[in-house]
């Protein structure tokens, strides 16, 4: 989501695990997304979740709610798109 750290556009499978949930994990500790309801439609899943997380420099916790919208074709992720108040993760990480 625009506004989120490492927001932008991830083509390849490794995308979104690389690019962002590690490079996470390396600022917070024991960043943690805790999915708790599933809403299926066809090709679409609504997973609605919380991050949680401490910040690692600001020692700032992180707690958001997140909503994930998947598409999934073939057995496959084919498109995810996250929904999140960027401003409670951005306050958590800057200095």
């Amino acid at each position: 989501m625009a506004g989120f750290p490492l927001a932008g556009t991830y083509r390849t499978p490794e995308g979104v695990p690389v690019g962002v949930m590690e490079k996470l994990g390396e600022d917070g500790d024991v960043w943690t997304a805790h999915d708790d309801t599933y809403v299926a439609d066809g090709e679409s899943v609504v997973v609605l979740a919380r991050y949680t997380a401490t910040h690692r420099v600001t020692g700032r916790p992180v707690d958001v709610r997140v909503a994930h919208h998947f598409v999934v074709r073939g057995g496959l992720i084919v498109r995810c798109e996250q929904f999140t108040d960027t401003a409670l993760v951005r306050d958590a990480m800057s200095p």
